[in-house]
């Protein structure tokens, strides 16, 4: 399956988990019950997945950690915010980059409306 039909489908489970759940809940039950809907659906994901940084010649390996990534393509990063702001994008646009990923999903289940708080990015 190609970038954008994956994508497709992660936004439309995703608008499925927040029509269920509504805002308001901890990220971390929106990333497992995220889950739990690719899986069944049957997408491969990694969930809090270890990116190391890389700076010069040395790896640091407590870098950050990818909330999802499915398929070994896309990255997903979920908020539980008021507003996503300049430093969730910068946050999804720096794992995509030290994963080596060219497509990655914000999401932000704190709104009434889930594509209120969705932003895609393509490296």
């Amino acid at each position: 399956m190609q970038f954008e039909g994956i994508s497709k489908n992660v936004i439309g489970k995703a608008i499925e988990v927040h029509r269920h759940l509504g805002p308001g809940l901890l990220e971390s039950a929106y990333e497992e019950c995220l889950a739990y809907e690719l899986e069944k659906s049957g997408f491969d994901c990694k969930r809090q997945l270890a990116v190391p940084i890389v700076y010069k010649d040395i790896k640091l390996d407590k870098g950050y950690r990818i909330d999802i990534l499915v398929n070994d393509m896309l990255v997903i990063e979920i908020k539980s915010v008021e507003a996503l702001n300049d430093v969730h994008e910068a946050q999804i646009l720096t794992y995509m980059k030290f994963a080596d990923k060219k497509i990655g999903l914000l999401l932000n289940f704190n709104v009434k409306m889930l594509r209120q708080g969705l932003k895609r990015y393509v490296r």
